[in-house]
């Protein structure tokens, strides 16, 4: 019985042991999550704070109520459109009330500034009617009032001016075209694998829609912190790549998905970049689309981005266009797979210089070969005949 009770002692030891250690390693096993400047969605994530000179916003009024959120722009609509209908009803009221038009209803004798007149209530419907134009079929101004006709001139006008900024506003918010930057998709991932013996990174753009993108470009910009030689800090430093700004294949025509490719070079900021060390850099790619909507020839930009961990080194993109009877299909459900291919794993600058040394030796053997394929009676007569014309040359010297 006491072996028992020791073993059963024994056993319930080692498990609480063992629990020990796991809340201590458990942090180190945790990964800070990369903080994003553009989310894969194209939004920034910047956000502005302690602006104290919000005037400017209200010098570009336009803009600010387009850039609102729908229902506040849906509740400013509604509300402006109230409140000149409540202003100019109360203005008609006010003129029916200072000339006695409400102690005179049903006086046939009394020539009213507003017929059927008779109220708030009366004074507002007319306020509706004479804004919007409906038509007046029962109350109606008549000429025996001139502070009614001045009103009536000023709300005409106001009331036009209010309908071109607010129908002008929500026109412009329903056709803006970030809703076409929706079907403008890119890769999940970013690659990097060798390409025509070079090293590349690509990415993956296409277009959802059969109305195409005109004059499409793309841009491809690293995010990542700096410090100068003198010492100087830049935090979310941007540096352009180079995806065929000297070729012009970075003016695209946009049909079918296209892999975009940016050569690692010497002017390349991945030049000094390898497998290894990309895991620990704290970096993120934006690309950029650009273009003009063809239906409505208003220009749309479509964003996103790749930080360290979304860039696969040693990958290829899946071919998703194929040939079917008398035309190209597009397989989407391919658009983000990649596949593993053989790339190493050095940085470009190690890899060109791996390739410059195993050059040398082949130039050297070259040479040999060439040295052997002479014949040895040449070989032992070299040294004669040149020792025999550097004598000649001093004799003339001496001469």
């Amino acid at each position: 019985m006491e072996q028992d009770v020791e073993s059963t002692v024994t056993v319930r030891a080692l498990p609480k042991q063992a629990r020990v250690p796991k809340p201590l390693q458990e942090p180190e096993r945790v990964k800070q999550k990369p903080q994003r400047y553009v989310r894969k969605d194209g939004k920034c994530n910047v956000h502005h704070g302690n602006v104290r000179e919000t005037y400017r916003y209200l010098t570009d009024i336009f803009t600010t109520l387009v850039d609102l959120k729908w229902r506040f722009n849906l509740f400013i609509f509604v509300l402006v459109y109230t409140v000149t209908w409540l202003f100019f009803g109360f203005m008609w009221w006010l003129i029916a009330y200072v000339r006695g038009d409400l102690e005179h209803i049903g006086d046939s004798q009394w020539t009213p500034c507003v017929n059927n007149l008779n109220g708030f209530v009366s004074a507002f419907l007319f306020s509706i009617e004479t804004e919007t134009t409906i038509g007046y079929g029962y109350r109606v101004i008549t000429d025996q009032c001139p502070e009614g006709i001045v009103l009536l001139l000023v709300q005409s006008v106001l009331g036009s001016i209010v309908n071109a900024f607010m129908v002008g506003c929500m026109f412009v918010k329903i056709s803006q075209p970030k809703k076409r930057a929706e079907t403008l998709v890119f890769s999940s991932n970013a690659v990097i694998s060798i390409r025509d013996g070079r090293l590349c990174l690509m990415f993956r753009v296409g277009d959802l829609r059969n109305s195409h993108i005109v004059e499409a470009s793309i841009r491809a910009k690293l995010i990542k912190s700096k410090q100068t030689k003198e010492g100087e800090f830049i935090p979310l430093n941007q540096t352009d790549m180079n995806v065929g700004y000297d070729t012009g294949d970075d003016r695209l025509f946009l049909v079918s998905p296209l892999i975009i490719c940016h050569e690692i070079n010497q002017l390349s900021p991945f030049w000094d970049i390898s497998k290894h060390t990309l895991q620990t850099e704290e970096l993120e790619i934006v690309v950029i689309l650009e273009g003009m909507v063809e239906a409505t020839g208003m220009t749309c930009q479509a964003r996103s981005s790749y930080v360290s961990s979304e860039i696969k080194w040693g990958f290829r993109f899946t071919p998703v266009l194929t040939l079917e009877d008398g035309f190209y299909e597009v397989d989407y459900n391919s658009f983000h797979e990649i596949y593993e291919t053989q790339t190493p794993s050095c940085s470009a600058r190690e890899l060109a210089e791996m390739t410059a040394r195993s050059r040398l030796p082949l130039s050297w053997s070259v040479a040999s070969k060439l040295s052997q394929l002479e014949s040895p009676e040449q070989k032992s007569g070299e040294p004669a005949e040149s020792n025999g014309d550097v004598a000649n040359m001093e004799n003339e010297s001496k001469v």
